[in-house]
């Protein structure tokens, strides 16, 4: 293979100044003296002739009080908004908590993309939030939902939903999108639809862009990511436009094989993931799992993919002039971390490696 130049990473920095306060000090007029003893003629002064008594003297005037130094207003604002909670229903009943982190951007410009971001299996929304964060940060508007029997998300029609007792079935109602002809009446509308039909509807009231719309997965999280954006290609259109297709772009952060017999394999065999929609990979040392998801994926789009390694040593399909006019890559760190805990790795920092790719997929015709 071709060697190539390495993925650049979009770095962001803030710097911050704090302004500083200086305070001038007035000192009083010094009171009457005695006249001093005779001096040499070369330093003498005019003698002082005494006059009345003078008052005591009174002590150097202090100036008034200064109030602490307040930072300047961009030091406040310079820190992202803190989450919104949202409490949403899937059709089956399920309270869903998500976490809305709006984006930090300035007054006049746009938020630079629209991100779902799920969880691994046994984790919930704070074991992925570093990661929310930073992309909040860089101008990302991203919502974590705990997925059912996680976190907060553990009630279904009054009934309790246990992590250790799901299975296949509670898997792929994760991501179930369908029933119906009209999307948003959909009959089966489970996690990550839900969240999308928030999205929507806050789209509708120009909060939010969908035209700009990541799912952003990781581990088992990866393949729920993996298999909704299977079921949002799959909705027709309808009078009024597309339904489904939304998805930009897909980022799969050590996906999982296969879990409590729920597989990545059936969503990366649907037509959409397996060779349209622009495709991250992002993986520790030796994943095996994370390697046999680019593999096969990279079988389907011979001619438009890039991997860099964690040695940084670069392949590239043989056809691919441009590495950022890929549809599919994979990024592989020098650290044995995986899923939540690799993607929340600060030092690491994915969310630059993961901006940058939001923006070269952008950057492709929308199909």
């Amino acid at each position: 293979m071709k060697k190539s130049r390495s993925l650049c990473l979009w770095t962001i920095s803030a710097t911050l100044a704090l302004g500083t306060a200086q305070a001038q000090v007035e000192v009083g007029d010094e009171p009457a003296v005695s006249p001093p003893p005779p001096a040499p003629p070369a330093t003498s002064v005019p003698a002082v002739t005494p006059g009345p008594a003078q008052p005591p003297a009174q002590p150097p005037a202090q100036p008034p009080a200064q109030p602490p130094a307040q930072p300047p207003a961009e030091a406040t604002s310079a820190q992202p908004a803190k989450p919104e909670e949202l409490v949403l229903a899937t059709t089956d009943g399920l309270d869903l908590h998500a976490w809305h982190y709006p984006a930090k951007v300035a007054k006049d410009e746009s938020p630079k993309a629209t991100v779902i971001l799920l969880h691994d299996l046994e984790g919930a929304h704070r074991s992925v939030e570093p990661l929310a964060i930073a992309l909040q940060a860089a101008g990302c508007d991203v919502v974590a939902p705990d997925l059912r029997g996680h976190g907060a998300s553990t009630t279904r029609a009054g009934d309790d939903v246990d992590l250790r007792l799901l299975k296949k079935t509670d898997f792929e109602l994760m991501a179930a999108a369908r029933g119906g002809q009209i999307r948003d009446q959909s009959a089966i509308r489970g996690d990550v639809e839900t969240v999308r039909n928030w999205m929507k509807r806050k789209a509708e009231d120009g909060v939010l862009d969908m035209n700009r719309l990541f799912v952003v997965g990781s581990g088992f999280g990866a393949a729920i990511a993996a298999a909704w954006t299977a079921e949002d290609a799959n909705w027709p259109a309808g009078t009024r436009g597309d339904q489904g297709r939304q998805v930009r772009g897909l980022v799969l952060i050590s996906p999982a094989w296969t879990t409590r017999g729920f597989s990545i394999s059936g969503p990366l065999a649907n037509e959409a993931v397996r060779a349209h929609v622009p495709v991250m990979v992002i993986a520790g040392r030796s994943d095996r799992d994370a390697a046999k998801v680019f593999d096969q994926l990279k079988r389907n789009r011979p001619t438009s993919w890039f991997q860099q390694r964690a040695d940084r040593t670069t392949d590239k399909a043989a056809k691919l002039d441009d590495p950022a006019k890929a549809s599919l890559f994979f990024f592989e760190f020098d650290s044995t971390r995986t899923a939540d805990a690799l993607a929340s790795d600060r030092a690491l920092s994915p969310a630059a490696v993961i901006g940058k790719f939001f923006g070269m997929a952008l950057a492709r015709p929308k199909r």
